[in-house]
Formats: structure tokens, C-alpha cells, sequence
């Protein structure tokens, strides 16, 4: 390939990805607030849950132990 190729494709690829990005429809503010606040409140929980199933499962193994 030639030096000229490689520019063009470079600018063509640039294009393309610039395009790509107008297309994005990104959330508002508040839209944004919510499903971070959703996300967070989830992943607490799943952790809370997750630690107690551990705590059970490890009295339960030493009991038997």
C-alpha cells in the first residue's frame, strides 16, 4: 500500500466514526441520574445478598467440619 492509500482509508475510517457518533441519542441529565442510582441500589443489594448466602454457607461447612 502506498503512503496515499493509507491516508484516504484513515480519513474514510474518521468519517465513518464521526457519523457513527451523531447517531448517538444520549440521555438527559435526570434520565442518567436515575439508571446510575438503579444500577448502584442493585449491585448493593446483589453484594448484600451474595455476602450473607457466604456467611450461611461458611457456618454451615464449619459446623459440619
Amino acid at each position: 500500500m502506498s503512503d496515499g492509500t493509507k491516508k484516504t482509508g484513515l480519513k474514510s475510517w474518521w468519517r465513518g466514526l464521526q457519523s457513527e457518533f451523531r447517531k448517538i441519542s444520549w440521555p438527559d441529565k435526570d434520565t442518567l441520574t436515575r439508571e446510575t442510582t438503579t444500577v448502584t441500589v442493585v449491585a448493593i443489594v446483589l453484594g448484600v445478598i451474595i455476602a450473607t448466602l457466604d456467611m450461611i454457607l461458611q457456618y454451615g461447612i464449619n459446623f459440619l467440619i
